[in-house]
């Protein structure tokens, strides 16, 4: 008998996991005829058909389906063994948005590297809106409107979305002091994080109109935000947990007492799928951010 046909049993399982020829070609990045072909020379080398043919439509014969599911099982079980041999000396990969990453991780991570010396700790971005790789990441920090719910992985809440108006200490000397009405807070220029919806939220109901709340420059991302405002560009909504070291400092100081409840929330989340290693170092990682957050 000639060997294990390893592509066409990968194929095979594709098909019966996901129900369809056309989705398994999908994900294995080949064409439909390619996975069919596959199909074909798995069952010559059977010695008997897996699938039951009725013109263009195929259904699973019980044996089929039965050597489908200890693929599936057996597939599983050697991406595990995989994702933990390579995963065995590797540093920790933590991806975060730029947000945590800049504001609330990187000034705290000499505490951690005090707290546990033989951890080695690797930062990478979480892109906001884009999936994270688990495969190669091991906690991740993330900016979500509900908790994340997503297969073998552990999520908990983090740090709050609640955002505060904030401008820099030399723009309010421009004014004379802090600003008394919507008017005064107009005046110091508003900048926008990606959208004006968070500033047409600010002042509905309060005398602005909508086109007013959109004037202002506008930042992709929350550190050029930080950074215009910090540099007394004008005011900004920012997240109270990420600027709360800036108005600590005297850095930032709050324009209004109005905090606004966030849509959105940070979560931390961690992998479940790793060996012992790196399991007790991703707990090690957890209790040690949870723990720090106290201290925020």
């Amino acid at each position: 008998m000639s060997a294990l046909p390893l592509t066409a049993l990968r194929a095979f399982e594709a098909v019966a996991r996901l129900g369809s020829f056309r989705a398994a070609a999908d994900m294995l990045c080949v064409t439909q005829s390619a996975v069919s072909h596959q199909i074909r020379n798995l069952e010559e080398w059977l010695g008997k058909p897996l699938f039951e043919r009725e013109g263009n439509r195929t259904r699973l014969l019980p044996h089929g389906s039965e050597l489908a599911k200890s693929l599936s099982a057996s597939f599983n079980e050697i991406d595990a063994a995989c994702i933990r041999t390579r995963t065995s000396s590797q540093a920790l990969v933590i991806a975060a948005i730029p947000s945590i990453a800049m504001c609330w991780l990187i000034p705290r991570l000499r505490r951690f590297n005090r707290a546990y010396p033989g951890i080695e700790i690797r930062i990478v971005y979480a892109m906001h809106g884009r999936d994270i790789n688990f495969h190669d990441v091991h906690l991740a920090f993330v900016f979500s409107r509900e908790l994340p719910e997503i297969p073998n992985i552990e999520s908990q809440f983090f740090l709050g979305g609640q955002s505060v108006a904030v401008c820099s200490p030399a723009l309010l000397r421009n004014i004379g002091g802090s600003p008394e009405t919507e008017e005064d807070i107009l005046r110091l220029g508003l900048l926008h994080d990606g959208t004006p919806i968070g500033w047409k939220t600010w002042f509905s109901g309060r005398g602005i109109n909508d086109q007013a709340a959109e004037i202002g420059a506008t930042f992709e991302d929350f550190n050029l935000l930080r950074a215009a405002v910090l540099s007394g560009q004008g005011v900004a909504l920012c997240p109270l947990s990420m600027v709360k070291p800036d108005l600590d400092s005297g850095s930032l100081v709050q324009v209004s007492e109005r905090i606004t409840s966030g849509v959105s929330n940070y979560y931390l989340l961690s992998t479940k799928s790793t060996g012992p290693q790196v399991t007790s170092q991703v707990q090690a990682f957890r209790d040690w951010a949870m723990a720090e957050r106290e201290k925020s």
